[in-house]
């Protein structure tokens, strides 16, 4: 077995005091990264020319799991977010948000309480797919997640349901494979994907854990491979497009929860050790629930935006 490519970071880049840092992304047009906390239920952003101390937080009363830009829509202005039970818009200059499409369409509280979006991706037709789970206040994770895609007509689409922790979502570089993160089974899932429908198909074991950890969020690079964050490890591995993994960036901290690329620096996103785990793992609960940088040479894929027809925009008043 060949060598693995190895870097380390020592020490976060910021340390905002999060409980579970989450969805790091990249504006290229404003040069901002911007990151939630799911738990906090807060929204980050940082100006990259001016450092840790442009920190700004939005506050949420909702937890928000994942964010993406909407085509046509300036970043600074408005956002869409993956929220409790729908997918929303957020004004980022008054910081309310209104949704445009709920998770289901039957009026169930008990559910939509116990329910929440987790991470999620926007495909090269700007459909948001959006992970759901379990919330933190229900009690354990049970396999009640969906695999949900939403279109530019806001048709909502049901991929996979009894999910119990769905994660991460992306595509190959030919765009023919969708991968899925399903973090409790420690498994990257591949289906054969058709653009053209959203529709996918085959699935099949692309990468398994076998550390007893999870894999959580990752980002996908210039030539096809997936950087996987893997929360208790204190990881991200790099696996190429044949499912090896053959590069590991080693972190102060175990929680490792998402990443992303801005340029050739990947942004790391962490969450904080339980009280129980402090007293077990103090080095990891000091660097835990931070932001963390690191230059890796390469660059990332390109992130879709969302996209709205003409009646959808109006309909959601942009």
């Amino acid at each position: 077995m060949s060598e693995l490519q190895r870097w380390e970071i020592q020490e976060p880049y910021l340390r905002p005091n999060g409980d579970l840092l989450e969805g790091p992304f990249y504006e290229p047009e404003n040069n901002r990264l911007r990151f939630v906390d799911i738990i906090q239920r807060k929204l980050h952003v940082i100006n990259i020319a001016e450092g840790p101390s442009s920190l700004k937080t939005v506050d949420f009363d909702i937890p928000v799991g994942v964010t993406a830009d909407i085509e046509g829509v300036d970043s600074k202005d408005k956002i869409l977010i993956g929220g409790k039970t729908g997918i929303a818009i957020l004004d980022r200059n008054t910081g309310k948000y209104e949704y445009i499409k709920r998770f289901y369409d039957d009026a169930d509280e008990a559910r939509d309480d116990r329910m929440r979006s987790n991470d999620g991706n926007v495909d090269s037709e700007g459909r948001m797919w959006i992970a759901t789970m379990t919330d933190f206040h229900a009690g354990p994770c049970k396999p009640e997640g969906h695999l949900l895609s939403f279109d530019s007509n806001l048709n909502r689409a049901t991929h996979r349901s009894e999910l119990v922790i769905p994660n991460s979502v992306g595509w190959s570089l030919s765009n023919t494979t969708f991968y899925l993160v399903h973090s409790t089974e420690a498994t990257i899932y591949a289906y054969d994907f058709d653009a053209a429908t959203g529709a996918i198909s085959n699935p099949r074991v692309f990468w398994k854990l076998d550390t007893g950890s999870e894999p959580d969020g990752f980002a996908i690079d210039v030539e096809g491979y997936i950087w996987q964050a893997v929360y208790g490890d204190g990881k991200v591995l790099r696996i190429s497009p044949e499912g090896k993994t053959v590069g590991e960036i080693i972190l102060p901290t175990r929680n490792v929860t998402c990443c992303a690329f801005a340029g050739e620096d990947l942004w790391i996103t962490t969450a904080s050790e339980s009280a129980e785990n402090a007293e077990k793992y103090p080095e990891s609960a000091r660097n835990g629930g931070a932001l963390y940088k690191i230059n890796v040479g390469i660059t990332g894929v390109e992130k879709h935006k969302f996209k709205l027809t003409e009646e959808a925009r109006k309909t959601v008043g942009l």
